[in-house]
């Protein structure tokens, strides 16, 4: 009986309740944003996952420089390395 009561007292207790079981939810999102697109080397080293065409934009001195479009991140155009 004392268990019993013991046992209701713990589970009325807020931080004393089973967490739910974590679901990986986060891998299934990735890899639906992830179809379709294709991996390149930006200008400053590092790689970016892109779902967009690589275009040639003029840049304000005159020169022509490669572009990834719709890009993941902060950057939807990323400079290509060459």
């Amino acid at each position: 009986m004392k268990t019993l009561i013991v046992g209701l007292m713990l589970f009325s207790i807020p931080g004393f309740r089973m967490a739910p079981p974590r679901h990986l939810v986060g891998t299934a999102a990735v890899a639906q944003v992830r179809r379709g697109g294709r991996w390149y080397l930006a200008e400053s080293g590092h790689a970016v996952y892109c779902r967009g065409p690589v275009i040639t934009v003029a840049m304000g001195d005159g020169s022509m420089r490669k572009v990834a479009t719709y890009c993941q991140g902060s950057h939807p155009l990323v400079p290509l390395k060459e």
